[in-house]
């Protein structure tokens, strides 16, 4: 699997407005052409009414760049920079899960 977390930090409530409206536009793409995308998950911060959370889970490292590729998501990206202020990625790695293939009983 690949995963990732991207923070967003959006500009006003004006650029909440639209950038959510933007977020179930791609949403609604990714689910209906992204079989490798596993899960896009999109979520408010509490107390930070500017900001925005996605976790994003691809089932490889090729899906990942299919989806970046993707004409709805460069759309997207297109449409949104403008919205932000700061944005953050961080690329997550699977820890080995001790209780499967450790041979210990």
């Amino acid at each position: 699997m690949f995963a990732l977390v991207v923070r967003f930090d959006l500009r006003d409530e004006a650029s909440v407005v639209r950038f959510d409206e933007l977020t179930a536009q791609l949403l609604e793409q990714i689910r209906a052409r992204e079989p490798g995308t596993l899960t896009y998950a999109t979520h408010r911060v509490d107390g930070e009414p500017l900001a925005r959370i996605f976790y994003e889970v691809y089932a490889d490292a090729a899906a990942f760049e299919r989806h970046e590729a993707a004409a709805h998501v460069v759309a997207f990206h297109t449409a949104k920079d403008p919205l932000v202020r700061a944005a953050r990625v961080e690329f997550l790695r699977e820890l080995p899960d001790p209780g499967r293939g450790s041979g210990h009983s």
